[in-house]
This record gives C-alpha cells, structure tokens and sequence, in this order.
C-alpha cells in the first residue's frame, strides 16, 4: 500500500468531473486501498479519487470513532435527499479550514462495493454529509464553493499565503 499525494485547493485538477468506473478491477482495489491508507494516515474521515488525481468516481470513508468501519462508494449516485442540516466541515484538500454548509439531513445512495456488486445504502447526520461531500469531489466541486465569494477568495490566499511559507 502506499499513501498518494493530496491536491491541495485552488488547484485545478479539484474541479475535473470524474468518469465511471466501467469494470472493478484489481487495479481498481488496490487504488481503494491506497486512498484507505493516504485518508486514516491524513487523517480524515473521506476521501475522493479526484482528490489524489484519479478521476475515477471511487470514495472512501470511515466516520466510526474507532476507524475500523471503511466504506467503499463506486459510481456512487444519491437517489434520495431529505431534510436540510447545516454542520461545520473541512476537507484534506482544504488544510486548517473548517466552514458551516448546509447539507441534505438524511440522503440514500447507491453504488459499486469493491467487488463490482450493486448496493443501495441509506445514511442520515455525518456520514450523510461525509459522502455528500465526497460526491460533490467527484462532481469537480470543493465545499469552499458553498460559501460567499468574499470567504473562498480569504481561503484561498490564507492557503496561498501556508503553501509560500512552507517553501
């Protein structure tokens, strides 16, 4: 296994749509394992192939207080939305940064597992909003972009300015 580099917002390749994936593979589950890996060593709690520059329509995530629960999203596709929250996020590609969106409360969604077998999933409070998100990184769309134009121009130079001061 190996832990994969994170694109780190503005960059562009965080807005590619991702394609589907036509045919799980080995290939394809040793990408799984490896963004399994890259997202508990991060930490985080989910992350999108988009996010490590695989534009593949693949997610993984694990909101479980022990880590020991990874989900698997391939071609994911939400069915149903219901309910409306607002809960504060970040994302790895979007370091230090936490901001409230609002979100679908309880949401259904049906994908791929690892091995090519459909399944249909229903999910309310955090891991609701965690594969909304992680849908949204497939879709080419970082949750900054929820917020004012005035709040993503201050993230992006608050990260412009971090990047700068790390070279």
């Amino acid at each position: 296994m190996a832990i994969l580099k994170i694109l780190q917002y503005p960059d562009v390749r965080l807005h590619k749509v991702a394609k589907k994936v036509e045919t799980v593979t080995e290939q394809t589950r040793k990408l799984i394992r490896d963004m399994a890996e890259t997202m508990y060593a991060a930490p985080g709690v989910g992350l999108a192939a988009t996010q490590v520059d695989v534009h593949e329509q693949i997610i993984v995530a694990d909101v479980s207080d022990a880590h020991d629960q990874l989900l698997v999203l391939i071609n994911p596709e939400i069915l149903t939305r219901d309910g409306e929250e607002e809960s504060e996020e970040g994302c790895l590609s979007v370091p230090g940064i936490y901001e409230t969106v609002k979100r679908a409360e309880k949401i259904s969604v049906r994908a791929l597992n690892e091995q090519g077998e459909t399944f249909t999933l229903e999910a309310e409070g955090f891991l609701a909003v965690c594969i909304q998100h992680e849908v949204d990184h497939l879709h080419g769309k970082v949750f900054v972009e929820y917020l004012s134009q005035l709040k993503q121009t201050r993230i992006r130079n608050k990260l412009k300015k971090q990047q700068r001061e790390r070279m």
